[in-house]
């Protein structure tokens, strides 16, 4: 798998959402070991501990198949429009359609039969975090993590 700067080296990545990310940031670190990454503006931050990654995200999401607020799964896959064409033809409900991002990823987003989200990700070129507005954290200057 092609490596970019901009996304957790995990193959699969749970996408965890809470109200106040750089709280929950703060509590996995010291609860758990976890160590910040990736801070992308005050609404989502990249943790690894060993050699697994989770995403923090601001809020919550719902789920219209589910009905009901949880957590989403990233996936890093080799070919993101074969592997959409495959859900389109086995019924999966997608939310959004392969999509080349700034930050070097082609995503697109489906719900599972039981209403949860997935993002499946192809990395397309590595692309630096600060490109973008992305900060690596221990890289970042006074003022910006002021």
């Amino acid at each position: 798998m092609t490596a970019n700067r901009s996304m957790p080296g995990s193959t699969v990545t749970p996408v965890l959402h809470y109200p106040d990310v750089r709280a929950a940031v703060e509590w996995l670190c010291g609860a758990f070991g976890f160590r910040e990454r990736l801070r992308i503006g005050n609404h989502r931050s990249q943790l690894e501990i060993g050699n697994a990654s989770v995403v923090v995200a601001q809020g919550a999401q719902f789920y219209p198949g589910g009905g009901w607020l949880g957590h989403s799964t990233m996936v890093r896959i080799s070919d993101v429009d074969a592997h959409h064409k495959h859900s389109v033809c086995s019924g999966a409900d997608v939310v959004s359609r392969p999509v080349t991002h700034p930050y070097g990823e082609r995503q697109y987003r489906v719900l599972d039969i039981g209403g949860h989200s997935w993002t499946f990700s192809q990395t397309m070129e590595d692309v630096d975090p600060a490109f973008w507005g992305g900060v690596e954290v221990g890289k970042e200057t006074p003022a910006e993590h002021a």
